[in-house]
Order: structure tokens, then sequence, then C-alpha cells
């Protein structure tokens, strides 16, 4: 995670409430005011008192009593007001992040996600996200509450003796600024640190409930159990911790503002024994010092527990400033299907090199095999062809143009790529493969079904095509995941298929009659990878990959 200032954070959160800067400054407004109102209820009672000793400040106690009433009733709704406009910003700002967070995966999809942990980025993408809400509804305006009630409230006791004012500022700077800045440079690591173990927490259980059927098959549930409870202890100790220290913040804010109040008491005293103020300054005074402390406690006890948002803040902006592998070229050339190749292609993963001086040729129509030993590099080259990564050197070309130069959305569209590993989604069969092909007819999607051997399967069902096929397709087999995946790719029909391992779950017949289909594909470019002879039976051409070379 990069090292950020909390004060870099907010800068950057902050910035995001630009669309809504005006019910902001709405919120801003009727938090003051309600502040306002609710401190003045205290001091107008301060001049009932006078006014019942006799010392008449120009008010009459119907005025008071009138004024307390109106107070009391516009507090409530100003209150209301301004938190639902503070919630409206947040979840509107929470959905906005949402959508730059996707917006910022797919970008890196799929070479800067491959290696990462999937359940620390749902972690990001759901809690840590939420977690922002803190901050978006009870941070920046609270803040900007705190600085122009303060403000007022000085200027109000300055006008009773500069003295007072100086006071009340300088209690009003500790209690909102210093202690709340040291409890968030005591908290920061440990938030930090919570943020982490919840997402490797997260992950953690993915694990478990994915590799069920392997724990329970090997009885490796109490290590696994021991290994939860390790995390889920690690976590508590964390949380404890950072729970004191909020207790330990709530404790010295509150005895700091009693200090004040006493130190408000004995100033004003020692002006009123001088000669400077009267018994209406010094009630005045102490009423308003002890009954102003609202807007600048709320920010205080922001500080231990800002620090999590913080951290979960540090986390998005990691995803939203992580740079691509490869960018999506958005104004590159047009094309239409006539031959690839590769020529001369050095790839490394890191520091593994993975291809070395890789040529080959694909001519419009043909079938290309490659064959070789898992590792050898033979799925990397398929990958390169559909520019989920960029080569170290060397040149990827197809229809006469580097692939870097053509438009990403018609690189997609000349191309339909089947993976080894089918991901299905939670859905019927039939939206399953018509992400192909949004638009496809039932007709399209039966005859793309019938080419990869799937359409019995599918008609055998109790609910045929509108079959859910369960989370990840668990419940369907490798070789019916297998055959979908299959499908989707008839169904995309794209003039040059990339095709990885797309009969290793199969048995021999399916296998023929999906072969059978390939072959009867004459305008179709195919390259095929497969350890399997029979399968290679097809291919007009067969390149061998060893440790990364061809021949």
């Amino acid at each position: 995670m990069k090292k950020r200032s909390s004060l870099q954070i907010m800068a950057r959160l902050t910035g995001l409430v630009r669309p809504l800067a005006f019910v902001m400054l709405g919120a801003v407004i009727m938090g003051v005011a309600g502040f306002l109102s609710a401190i003045f209820i205290t001091v107008f009672g301060g001049y009932a008192v006078l006014d019942v000793l006799g010392i008449n400040r120009g008010i009459s106690l119907t005025t008071i009593f009138i004024s307390v009433c109106i107070f009391a009733v516009v507090r409530g709704i100003l209150r209301y007001a301004e938190q639902a406009c503070n919630h409206y910003i947040a979840f509107r700002l929470l959905a906005l992040i949402r959508d730059k967070v996707f917006g910022a995966l797919r970008r890196l999809a799929p070479a800067k996600l491959e290696c990462r942990d999937k359940g620390n980025l749902i972690s990001i993408i759901t809690s840590d996200i939420e977690l922002l809400e803190v901050f978006y509804a009870h941070t920046i305006s609270p803040c900007c509450i705190a600085l122009i009630v303060s403000g007022i409230m000085t200027a109000f006791l300055s006008g009773i003796h500069v003295l007072l004012g100086v006071t009340a500022a300088a209690a009003y700077l500790i209690v909102g600024v210093l202690i709340p800045f040291i409890i968030s440079r005591r908290s920061r690591e440990k938030g930090e640190a919570f943020r982490s173990e919840f997402g490797e927490m997260n992950a953690c259980f993915m694990d478990s409930m994915r590799g069920l059927r392997e724990i329970i098959q090997y009885g490796f549930g109490e290590k696994r159990l021991d290994d939860i409870n390790s995390r889920s202890d690690k976590m508590s100790g964390i949380e404890s911790e950072m729970k004191k220290t909020a207790g330990t913040n709530s404790a010295v804010t509150g005895q700091i503002i009693l200090v004040f109040t006493v130190i408000m008491l004995a100033v004003s005293a020692i002006l009123y024994q001088k000669g400077s103020i009267g018994f209406d300054g010094v009630l005045l005074s102490v009423i308003t010092m002890a009954s102003s402390f609202g807007p600048v406690l709320a920010v205080a006890n922001l500080g231990s527990g800002l620090s999590q948002t913080m951290a979960a803040g540090s986390r998005v902006l990691d995803i939203l400033d992580d740079t691509p592998e490869v960018r999506e070229n958005i104004s590159g050339a047009q094309i239409e299907f006539e031959g690839a190749g590769l020529k001369n292609v050095h790839f490394s993963y890191g520091d593994e090199e993975i291809l070395k001086d890789v040529s080959l040729e694909v001519k419009k129509g043909t079938i290309t095999g490659i064959v070789g030993k898992s590792g050898s590099g033979k799925s990397t080259i398929l990958k390169l062809l559909m520019r989920f990564w960029n080569t170290g050197s060397g040149e990827i070309h197809i229809s006469g143009k580097d692939i870097r130069e053509i438009l990403t959305t018609s690189l997609r569209e000349n191309e339909g790529y089947m993976t080894q590993e089918t991901q299905l989604f939670h859905d019927s069969i039939e939206n399953n493969i018509r992400i192909a092909k949004r638009d496809a007819t039932r007709e399209e999607i039966v005859e793309a079904c019938r080419k990869a051997s799937v359409h019995e399967f599918i008609s055998s069902l109790p609910n045929g095509y509108e079959t859910e096929v369960g989370e990840l397709g668990s419940t369907l087999s490798g070789g019916e995941r297998q055959r979908l995946g299959l499908a989707r790719a008839f169904l995309h029909n794209a003039p040059l298929f990339l095709l990885d391992e797309p009969t290793s779950n199969l048995d021999s017949l399916n296998e023929a009659i999906i072969l059978k289909a390939l072959r009867g594909e004459k305008d179709r470019t195919v390259v095929l990878v497969s350890h399997r002879p029979s399968t290679m039976r097809i291919a007009d051409t067969t390149y061998a990959m060893e440790n990364g070379r061809m021949s």
C-alpha cells in the first residue's frame, strides 16, 4: 500500500465532493445555525438568571422564553436537515466511488488483477468503501461547522473581553485540532493493520468456502479453523487497542473541557475583581464556554475512529491510482481479419522469462495448433494475441497491423477467446451464454450450443435454458462448463478463435462432435492449444513449445 499522509487522503477524498458542493454548503450553514441555536438556549438561560437577579441586559423574560422555544424547535429541524444532507452526500459519493473503482478494475484487468488477492479486493470494494461514509457524513461538514461556530463564539466572548475570547480560542484549538491530530497519529498504524487483517480474513474465508470439499476429504478442517481463530484473535487484539485509544481520547477530551471551563471562570473572576467586566460578564462567559464545545467535541471524537477510515481511503486510492499494464486503444484502426502472427516475441512475467524469440504465422481460414508441456508458454501466446499484456520485445500483428495500433473494441470483435477455466455467473444457462452476444436470439443460442455439443444436455434439464447454474457453475461438471464456454465462442462468431484446451474435460464422443464443428467452419481461423494428440489431428499446421521456444 502506498504511504500517504492523512491530509493527502482527506484532500483526495474531499475533492470528490465537488459535484455536490452546494448540498455540502447547505449542510454546513444548517449545522452552524443549529449549533448556535443549541448554544444560545443556554446563553439565554443565563440572561434569564441575570434578569431574575435584577441585572437588566435589555431582554425581557417573555422575549427570552419565546426565543428559547424557537431555538429548541429550530435546533431539532436544522439538525435533521443537516444530517439528511450529509448522508445524501455520503451515499451519492459512495456510489460514485464504487463506479470509479469498478472502472479502475476494468482498466487494470486482467494483467494487474491476476495475482491480486480476490478476498482482499472484495473487502476494498465493499466494507472499505462503505467505511468512507464516516468521512463524508461525519467529518467534512462537522470540521467546517466547528471552525465557523468556534470563530463566532470567540468573537462573542471577545465582545465581553478580549482575554475571554483568547481563552476560548485556545480551548477550541486544543480540543478540536491538537487532540484529534495526536490521537489520529497514534492510532493510524493500528487502523491500517486492522483493515489489512480484515481483507486477509475475507480472503481466508473465501478460500475455505471454495475448498470445502478438499478440506473435508483430507481432514484439514481443524488446521483451517485454527488459522481462522488465529486471525480473529489478531483482529480482536488490534480492535481492543483501538477502543482503548478511543476511550483515552474521550476521557482526556472531557478533562480538558472541564479544565478550560474552570480556567474561563478564573479568568473572568480576575477580570471582575479588576473591574474590567461585571458579574453579568462572569456568568455569561462561563455559561457560554461550557455550552459551546459541541462542534469541536464532534471533531475530537473523530480522532481514533477516523484512523480506520483513512486506512480504508488509502486502500481505495491504491486501486484508483494504480496504472494498468496495458491501456486500451480508444482511437486506433478498425480491422477486418486477414491473418495474424508473432515475430521474434519475448515476454516475461516479472523476472520470469516465458517466451524467447517466438515467431508463428496464422493464415486466414486455417487451424493452427500449439502443443507443449504445461508452463511452456502456450496459453501466454493466446493472451498476447488478445492483448491482455504487451510484449517485452518483438511484434504481434493482426491483418498486417501492429496489435497496439488496433482499436481495442475492434480487436475484441475479431477474436473469440476460450480459456481453460470457463467462468460462469450465478444466472440461467441462457444468460451465461448470451454474454458473448447480448442481442442474440434463442435460435442463435441453440445453434451455438448444438455446435458445442451441449444442446441435448441443456434440453434434458427440468428448466432447459432457464436452468440456474449456481455460483461459479457449481451445479455443472467440468465438461459441461467447458462446453458452455465453447458455445459462447461459437455465439460470439468472431473470425479468429483462440481456444485454450477446449476438449480437456470432454469424452471422445463430444470431442469428435466439437472438432467436426470446428472443421466445418470454413471461414473461421482457429489457434488451438491442446496437449491431446486427437485434438491436434484437425490442425493444418502445428507448432511445438518447449521452455518458451517454438519449433
